[in-house]
């Protein structure tokens, strides 16, 4: 005879399982890193689709990591854990990047940027604004957009052949200005990701890693496009011969 089986513990339908709460705290971080400004508890709560209490747990967890922070009016907002997460993504790459990027920002006087391919998006990993410029376009890290929108998607792509993209099989079309990319060296594009806003960008091979993609961002430029590109080309070739 089979044996009864054994009462769950009172209150463990109600419990989310571990994954469920894992999730819930990257959602509850990734809603706090894309917020204007500190949220409530209660703001957070409803942004992220469950009851206050629930929220309330998470964020202490978090909170025990430094992963957030509450000021003092108890609303709750990014914490410098997360910088020291931050540091040691793609750590070579940015490593080899920064100089490239610190260059190219104050002799151009634009916002320099690396952006990295995470599944259907370009995320910005690390950017450098010019030292002496009133009027440049802020790029912030963890700023995302469609990787088939905008220079740097179509870099990119330039970084594979239509026939390499197609066999990865990202539900994406190979761009026809990824071709004119791969030929060129560089990409550009104007208007794609915000209204008047124009981005030049070359591919950055990473060994054993997805290409990702040495951007600049601006509005107006005394420079020659071509020139542009020429030259952030050039600082991509050089990463790319620290990372090898």
């Amino acid at each position: 005879m089979t044996p009864p089986a054994a009462a769950a513990p009172a209150g463990a339908a109600t419990q989310a399982s571990p994954s469920q709460t894992l999730s819930r705290g990257i959602r509850a971080l990734e809603i706090l890193a894309a917020a204007p400004g500190p949220l409530t508890i209660a703001e957070l709560a409803d942004a992220m689709g469950v009851h206050r209490s629930v929220a309330y747990r998470i964020l202490r967890t978090l909170e025990d990591h430094s992963l957030l922070v509450r000021d003092d009016a108890g609303r709750v907002q990014p914490g410098p854990g997360l910088a020291v997460l931050a540091r040691g993504v793609s750590r070579n790459l940015q490593s080899a990047a920064l100089p490239e990027l610190t260059q190219l920002a104050n002799s151009l006087d634009m916002t320099a940027f690396v952006a990295v391919w995470d599944h259907h998006d370009c995320i910005t990993l690390v950017t450098v604004e010019p030292r002496h410029s009133g009027a440049t376009v802020a790029q912030h890290p963890g700023t995302r957009h469609p990787i088939n929108a905008g220079a740097p998607g179509i870099a990119i792509q330039s970084a594979l052949s239509e026939e390499e993209w197609d066999r990865l099989a990202t539900g994406m079309p190979y761009r026809p200005e990824a071709a004119e990319a791969r030929r060129k060296g560089y990409s550009a594009s104007h208007d794609e990701v915000i209204a008047g806003v124009s981005s030049l960008a070359a591919p950055v091979r990473v060994p054993g890693g997805r290409p990702a993609a040495l951007a600049v961002v601006y509005i107006r430029s005394a420079h020659d496009p071509d020139s542009v590109g020429a030259a952030i080309a050039e600082s991509a070739a050089r990463i790319e011969r620290q990372l090898a």
